[in-house]
């Protein structure tokens, strides 16, 4: 599967942005889908994963209540709507998808890879 990752920007802390990443190949709704995001200078890290059905999610600590990971499978594609976003959430956003990686936040778990997008949130 192909990914592409938009809807990054620069927004004010408190406010909120949607992500979005779509997918190519008729295989897309079988492959869960997660974000992930690096920090400048940070390794990356984890932010929120689906599964194939879009009934399964699970969140970092750090965003959860704040963020919402959800799909369309139709549309092949898949979003983070983040609100009450905090300057600690800048960094490059990027979606990825795996075949049997759900359930994990390591990013070796997940083999296919969009490019990023930056998010910046101002204090």
């Amino acid at each position: 599967v192909q990914l592409q990752a938009s809807g990054g920007g620069l927004v004010p802390a408190g406010g909120s942005l949607r992500l979005s990443c779509a997918g190519s190949g008729r295989t897309f709704s079988t492959y869960a889908m997660g974000w992930f995001r690096q920090a400048a200078g940070k390794e990356r890290e984890f932010v929120a994963g689906i599964d194939w059905t879009g009934n399964s999610k699970y969140y970092a600590e750090s965003v959860k209540g704040r963020f919402t990971i959800s799909r369309e499978n139709a549309k092949t594609s898949v979003y983070l709507q983040m609100d009450s976003l905090k300057p600690e959430d800048t960094a490059v956003y990027y979606c990825a998808g795996t075949l049997t990686g759900f359930g994990s936040r390591q990013q070796q778990r997940w083999p296919y890879w969009g490019q990023g997008t930056q998010v910046t949130v101002s204090s």
